[in-house]
């Protein structure tokens, strides 16, 4: 199967059960018993890539290893996934996630040039930035009509694995949270705090 393709398409392809869609990037997360064991996955997953190393990334921690794809590339998901196999690890979607900081803006361009220097990242498009060496969240920016009054302009976006989201949702509302809406669900729902403060947990599905 062609690596351009849909996420729905690359969930339905076999062999990639490990693998969670999470906006632009497909992730897998291996937990390891040390810092050793993982280091040895790493190494076999960067012989396994190949070309395909160019699209990955990882992040190595003594309790497992996160390995994402930039772009849904099936085939190299697979030999990911053998791999992990052959050592005898096995994938934990639970914690396979990506948070982005969104700030509401009247006029982007105005405001897009504080937080890329501020925060000192790069930039995607004209409403998009990112940590060049991916330690801290994505920001973005959702232009708005009017002014929000009596609500936060900058929020969280919490995406998670597609069959993961209902349970942390019910997980935020059981630590005190509250719906906002649920009328983007499942591609997002909009919660928030004891205090109004709010946060997106976010899907893939119906992007």
């Amino acid at each position: 199967m062609s690596a351009r393709v849909t996420a729905q398409e690359f969930h339905a392809a076999d062999g990639v059960q490990d693998w969670r869609s999470v906006y632009h990037l497909v992730s897998a997360h291996f937990p390891t018993e040390s810092l050793a064991a993982g280091t040895a996955f790493v190494g076999e997953v960067t012989r396994v890539a190949g070309a395909g190393a160019e699209y990955l990334a990882v992040d190595l921690r003594a309790g497992g290893v996160t390995v994402s794809l930039g772009r849904r590339d099936v085939e190299l998901a697979r030999r990911i996934s053998g791999v992990a196999a052959e050592l005898g690890l096995q994938a934990d979607p639970s914690v396979v996630q990506v948070i982005n900081v969104t700030v509401d803006a009247l006029v982007g361009a105005d405001v897009l040039p504080f937080w890329r220097a501020v925060l000192g990242y790069g930039q995607i498009g004209d409403d998009y930035l990112f940590d060049p060496l991916r330690r801290g969240p994505a920001v973005g920016l959702q232009e708005m009509d009017v002014a929000r009054v009596g609500r936060n302009r900058i929020h969280v976006d919490v995406a998670v694995a597609h069959d993961q989201a209902e349970a942390r949702v019910a997980a935020a509302l059981a630590a005190g949270g509250r719906l906002v809406s649920d009328a983007h669900a499942p591609k997002w729902w909009v919660l928030s705090d004891a205090e109004g403060n709010e946060a997106c947990v976010a899907t893939w599905m119906g992007r």
